[in-house]
């Protein structure tokens, strides 16, 4: 694997910062070079810098570099707390709400902010499909949305490897809710349809997603500086409906990041409501 100078490191970082707001330092080195050597070999570049100096003339270069930074673990009902909440406390309080309320179909909608390869949403919406039975009578919008070219392509696709299907499913799972093909699978196109995905890069404006019921937005901001944290967090709460509800990481707190929200817990299960 090649290894990165210091000077390398300094420019690339700063160029990741720029291009989507992730905050690296000099003891992320060996994560640089685990994520962009093999752009390196994939297109004989000698080092880093010329790697650097391609994607600053090269849209596609500079896509591919975010997208292998980017490209974070997931998996199916990651953390299981937060589906739980989900779905025995906040979709069943909105459904009381809605139902009592609506004149017409009711509606959901759910924005998972940073979406990977799609996993969290169709979680969510196997969450759904399990509390509602019949989408007809619902208008959802389950959206969700990534930095990575690559991660909504797959998301919008809804195929998975054998390895990805393991991670978080069980049997019961697959056979209700995916077509197998030989060692891949992919979601039936009852859940695929109320999902929607698309590009978005959270440190630029997003007042254009309108409002949502529910946001998760997990596991991502850690990346963030502070600063980058408080915009975050603030806009975030623009996009939320009255009673609506934040999910964020489990390690994560907005403590000293936002003053927007009151913070709820349900049995060990905390979420975020705009004061």
């Amino acid at each position: 694997m090649q290894k990165i100078t210091p000077s390398e490191l300094g420019v690339l970082t700063k160029y990741i910062k720029e291009k989507s707001g992730i905050s690296l330092d000099g003891s992320k080195a060996y994560l640089i070079e685990s994520r962009l050597s093999p752009l390196l070999q994939e297109y004989n570049y000698k080092n880093y810098s010329e790697l650097y100096f391609k994607a600053k003339v090269d849209p596609r270069i500079s896509t591919k570099l975010v997208d292998a930074i980017t490209t974070n673990e997931t998996f199916w009902f990651r953390d299981n707390t937060p589906f739980q909440l989900l779905k025995h406390k906040i979709i069943p309080d909105h459904i009381d709400r809605v139902t009592e309320n609506s004149i017409g179909s009711p509606s959901l909608k759910i924005w998972s902010a940073a979406c990977s390869t799609g996993q969290e949403v169709y979680s969510i919406a196997i969450i759904l499909k399990e509390l509602l039975g019949d989408f007809s009578r619902w208008r959802i919008s389950l959206t969700g949305t990534d930095i990575s070219d690559a991660a909504i392509a797959q998301s919008s696709y809804g195929c998975y490897n054998k390895v990805e299907l393991s991670r978080g499913l069980n049997e019961a799972q697959l056979q209700r809710y995916f077509n197998m093909n030989g060692t891949k699978a992919r979601i039936k196109d009852e859940i695929r349809y109320i999902a929607n995905f698309k590009k978005l890069n959270l440190l630029e404006p997003f007042d254009f997603m309108g409002k949502y019921d529910i946001i998760l937005c997990r596991n991502v901001a850690i990346y963030f500086d502070l600063e980058d944290r408080k915009k975050l967090f603030d806009r975030l709460a623009k996009q939320l409906n009255p009673s609506g509800a934040l999910i964020i990481g489990s390690t994560e707190s907005l403590f000293g990041v936002s003053h927007l929200y009151e913070r709820k817990m349900y049995m060990n299960s905390v979420f975020y409501q705009v004061k």
